[in-house]
């Protein structure tokens, strides 16, 4: 994909996002939300997670 081509993909996109009502943006965007991962497995990664998984067998 040359530049040009990506240049013009990306207005199309950008023109057709700016088309939608407000709402329908905004409905989007909860949406495509993620929720957070899990307090412990965020700050302190797999080492909560392997203590649980040891634990439990």
């Amino acid at each position: 994909m040359s530049g040009n081509d990506y240049l013009k993909f990306m207005t199309e996109q950008v023109v057709a996002y700016l088309d939608l009502p407000q709402e329908e943006r905004k409905k989007r965007k909860k949406k495509e939300k993620v929720p957070r991962p899990v307090y412990s497995s965020r700050w302190l990664g797999v080492l909560p997670f392997a203590v649980k998984t040891f634990l439990r067998k």
